[in-house]
């Protein structure tokens, strides 16, 4: 007696976070600003956003930043002032070792974002985990 034949696989509902992500990574030009933020970031109209937040905490801010910031070059970061008394700053710090490092205030930083090349949305549900990375050139 044949098996019985497996269920048919339904569609993905989510549309895949990949080729928008992968867009905005092959295009960053000195000096573009890529924005990385957790997941309550607000979201200034015009600016594109690559969302890959499934729930909170996934995926979280320091694997996401660490997975770009082994493909691009960047020639300094941008941080709230606020981000220094939080506890995801140590391993963000020691990320940015080597990179010139800029503080606005909390405020100003949401205005930076109007003017980013794009904003990667994490599911990262800690204050203030975001970051401001501004493209440099390989040479």
């Amino acid at each position: 007696r044949p098996e019985p034949a497996a269920p048919p696989v339904p569609p993905n509902p989510l549309p895949s976070p990949r080729p928008p992500l992968l867009a905005l990574l092959a295009v960053p030009g000195h000096p573009d600003l890529i924005v990385f933020a957790a997941s309550v970031l607000p979201l200034p109209p015009g600016v594109d956003v690559i969302v890959l937040s499934l729930v909170p905490g996934i995926p979280s801010f320091l694997p996401v930043f660490d997975a770009v910031r082994e493909l691009l070059v960047f020639q300094r970061a941008i941080l709230a002032r606020e981000t220094r008394a939080q506890p995801i700053f140590p391993a963000l710090a020691s990320r940015l070792e080597g990179v010139p490092l800029e503080e606005l205030s909390h405020d100003d930083f949401k205005q930076l974002t109007q003017t980013a090349r794009g904003i990667i949305r994490t599911g990262e549900c800690t204050p203030y985990a975001k970051v401001g990375m501004v493209a440099g050139a390989s040479f």
